[in-house]
């Protein structure tokens, strides 16, 4: 039997020696050539995975002399071939005419049963251990993994999708390429809504949308910092930065016009006149007590009810994960005007967030 199965596998008629180590697993369920025709059939397929699978079980478990030799020469010749199919595959991704701009690459969330098998995936491709593989797995949002050329970020890429990975990269060219407004007020609600607002150049307009063309809303919480002063050790004082507050901002995405209108709690100017303040038809004295926080959720309540598009709201673990690799990249505008005593990697974040998203969106769409 050994020989017939052997000399389909060397002619490539798969179906004849598969029907032909059916027969054999019958007659002779542990022959130990038998393991190694299923590992010879398997790699002749070109399933690799399988094959080396079936390879390494035979030196595990059988002590034939002969098979064992077969099986290490058949795990250092898969190797072999997977190590020029990657090289192949990143001189092919370093080829291409952007492969040297910046870019990230990043992890998609996975939940439930299938984080087993992404990070056996994430462990095989990026050489970790298992452990660390799933705890560098997310579960809520998108994880930036790493910060290199577009070639080399291609490369993972598509060796993660490969082994069952969900992950995808990005130029940061293109996460910054729309258009930023921040916008001031809104001077119409309906029938067409108009906003002022400052463009890159902070020059000072107006544009008019549909609620319709409206195709995501982002939301997000960042942190403002402070300087206080605490008692440290043995009663002295310390200077320490600590969270005093946070800002909420929210973005409104319209695709169709390459733009995102960005609106802040901090720089949204709650004015009389303003067909978004509950305060219109209020006295002085219910003006004078009403919050900003009160007027903003009034404000993002009403933005959220006109909408009927997807609307992300888990900033806060992505940043978690990506603040490490800001100091990675050259600076870039982010669209934000806090007033911090000193600038945080925070705003950059949360452009990346929505600069993703809104990148995303458009692959979608498109």
């Amino acid at each position: 039997m050994l020989e017939v199965v052997t000399a389909a596998i060397e002619s490539e008629d798969y179906r004849r020696a598969a029907q032909l180590i059916q027969q054999w697993q019958q007659q002779s369920p542990h022959d130990p050539w038998l393991k190694l025709c299923i590992g010879q059939y398997q790699e002749g397929r070109g399933q690799i995975e399988a094959a080396t699978k079936t390879y390494r079980q035979i030196l595990q478990k059988l002590s034939h002399p002969k098979v064992l030799a077969q099986a290490r020469q058949a795990i250092e010749r898969l190797n072999l071939r997977q190590a020029a199919q990657q090289e192949a595959a990143r001189a092919t991704a370093k080829a291409a005419p952007d492969s040297q701009e910046l870019g990230l690459l990043l992890l998609n969330p996975v939940r439930g049963e299938a984080r087993l098998t992404a990070a056996q995936g994430l462990a095989q491709v990026m050489q970790i251990d298992a452990y660390t593989a799933r705890m560098q797995l997310p579960s809520k949002s998108w994880r930036v993994y790493r910060v290199s050329n577009m070639g080399e970020l291609r490369y993972w890429t598509q060796a993660l999708q490969t082994a069952n990975t969900s992950a995808f990269c990005a130029k940061l060219a293109d996460i910054n390429r729309s258009q930023v407004f921040r916008v001031d007020f809104f001077r119409a609600t309906e029938p067409e809504v108009k906003v002022v607002c400052q463009n890159p150049n902070d020059q000072t307009g107006t544009i008019a949308f549909n609620w319709s063309e409206v195709s995501q809303c982002i939301v997000g919480l960042l942190p403002i910092f402070e300087q206080v002063v605490d008692l440290g050790p043995w009663g002295k004082l310390q200077r320490k930065e600590k969270t005093q507050d946070y800002t909420h901002v929210l973005d409104l995405h319209l695709h169709q016009r390459q733009s995102i209108l960005r609106l802040c709690d901090r720089t949204y100017q709650f004015q009389p006149g303003d067909p978004l303040s509950p305060l219109d038809q209020a006295s002085d004295r219910v003006q004078a007590q009403t919050t900003t926080r009160l007027r903003w959720n009034t404000l993002s309540q009403f933005i959220q009810n006109q909408i009927a598009c997807p609307i992300h709201s888990d900033f806060l673990p992505f940043a978690e994960g990506a603040l490490e690799y800001i100091d990675l990249l050259p600076d870039f505008p982010t669209h934000l005007d806090l007033l911090r005593t000193q600038p945080s990697n925070w705003d950059a974040a949360f452009q990346l967030y929505s600069g993703l998203h809104f990148l995303r969106g458009q692959n979608c769409d498109s």
